[in-house]
């Protein structure tokens, strides 16, 4: 059984309390983790603000570590790539395409850390400022707090750690409970590519304990979070005036119109939304169905989820694998069941053996059951027939959510009306709401959050603007 420790200061930090991570397909142990105590999470945030305030490195330096970062992971992906299947249960060629975009974001990341630059502000056009000049810089927050989920233990952690370091602050990361491993291994890659200590510090253990903790210490600047939208408002009513970048929940819509290819929008939409067993904050939840191609869709729908291979996420062939935990799975079948109890229809699906749920459709649901107006994050989706657009749309933003959405239409009035009313962060036209790549601003409006993902719009967050103003008359 592999033994982690804690990374603090530039040190591997052993504890009294060990916290075990399961093999998510077989439930077996396979490795322990050092538990943090307050103790420790006060050490990191000492570490991480001193670090700060004494050891500040050049923008070059930052791009050089984080590019040195982005190197090995590329070195090392398949071995990073199997840790992740294990302890997280994501198939393992999700598992890969995961590194490579890990190393993408600290690529984007390394080359932004030499982009940062304030402007000029012409103050000498305000009658009685004729010999001042004045510019902006562009300058850290400090010390951020970061708290990743389970779904990308390493690429999430990535679009915390990796824009913040760029724009020269210290981090303190808490990885999420149940893959925590991954987040540690990322330190090892960052130790070896010459990372000063107390820039990045990584703590384990739970929200009520580490989390709570971080919220409350006044030494960390900015918190970034990506979870539900339950701890996010938390955060936000306990941090005070630090900034928040909050990366939360969603029930992702996709509008297949009439007008659309409906065997791509079949093949698309099988795909998207049942990888890595629903759990992804833009997985296809929500598919609004035009009623005259309603029939084709779903019978090329279903053809297409049978092409899926579901079980063991060791097989490089596999598609669906096991959900986080058993309890996590149980929880989405009861959701399920209440929803066939009020009515609703299993046109697909609703096997469950263990943590694994296969692929499931619903229909004849209504809007105010939770496996709509909720956020599953499991492979369940629901089809809600419509056959006005005008109509469709405004059903859409009914929900609390709007991280990402999705239209498949050939008609390019239809195509534009969605985009500018559907209430989302970002539309995908001709493709599901899951659509991502790294370079993105990625965000969400409603309890989907506030601040953008992508290193270049999350340094915007991670720095604050400071206004330099000279007086030439002395």
């Amino acid at each position: 059984m592999d033994d982690y420790k804690l990374f603090i200061n530039g040190e591997w930090v052993d504890t009294n309390e060990k916290q075990e991570v399961l093999n998510k397909y077989t439930q077996k142990t396979y490795a322990q983790v050092a538990k943090a105590s307050e103790k420790e999470v006060d050490q990191a945030v000492g570490a991480a603000s001193y670090a700060y305030k004494n050891h500040q490195m050049s923008p070059y330096k930052r791009f050089e570590i984080l590019k040195r970062v982005s190197e090995l992971l590329k070195e090392n992906k398949e071995s990073l790539a199997q840790n992740i299947t294990h302890e997280a249960g994501k198939p393992l060629k999700q598992a890969r395409t995961e590194i490579d975009r890990a190393s993408q974001t600290f690529e984007l990341a390394a080359e932004e850390a030499k982009r940062i630059h304030g402007e000029g502000v012409p103050v000498e056009a305000a009658p009685g400022s004729e010999n001042r000049m004045a510019f902006t810089i562009k300058v850290p927050v400090g010390v951020v707090g970061a708290i990743s989920p389970f779904n990308f233990p390493i690429n999430l952690v990535a679009h915390k750690i990796a824009p913040a370091i760029a724009a020269g602050n210290a981090v303190v990361l808490k990885p999420a409970s149940k893959t925590p491993t991954s987040a540690l291994k990322l330190a090892e890659l960052f130790e070896e590519a010459g990372l000063p200590e107390g820039f990045l510090n990584v703590v384990v253990g739970s929200g009520s304990t580490v989390g709570n903790q971080m919220m409350k210490d006044p030494r960390i600047n900015l918190y970034t979070f990506t979870g539900s939208a339950e701890v996010g408002l938390k955060l936000k009513q306990n941090t005070g005036l630090n900034k928040l970048v909050l990366e939360l929940g969603n029930n992702s819509p996709v509008i297949i119109d009439k007008e659309a290819d409906i065997e791509a929008a079949a093949e698309n939409v099988a795909a998207k939304s049942f990888a890595f067993a629903g759990q992804v904050c833009i997985s296809v939840q929500r598919i609004y169905v035009h009623e005259e191609v309603r029939e084709e869709f779903q019978q090329k729908f279903i053809n297409a989820i049978e092409s899926l291979k579901i079980g063991d996420p060791n097989d490089p062939e596999t598609d669906v694998g096991p959900m986080i935990s058993e309890d996590e799975a149980e929880r989405a079948e009861e959701w399920v069941q209440e929803a066939k109890g009020s009515g609703a229809q299993i046109l697909y699906g609703g096997k469950r053996e263990g943590a694994l749920l296969y692929p499931t459709i619903l229909t004849d649901v209504q809007p105010d059951m939770k496996v709509v107006c909720e956020e599953i994050f499991a492979p369940v989706v629901s089809i809600l027939p419509f056959t006005d657009i005008k109509e469709c749309i405004e059903a859409v933003n009914e929900s609390d959510y709007g991280l990402q959405g999705g239209i498949f239409t050939q008609n390019i009035d239809t195509a534009f009306y969605a985009a500018k009313n559907v209430e989302v962060g970002g539309l995908m036209i001709n493709d599901s709401s899951q659509y991502r790549v790294d370079l993105m601003p990625y965000g969400g409006v409603k309890d989907s959050g506030s601040g953008k993902e992508g290193p270049k719009y999350t340094i915007e967050d991670m720095t604050e603007e400071r206004l330099i103003v000279m007086n030439l008359n002395h």
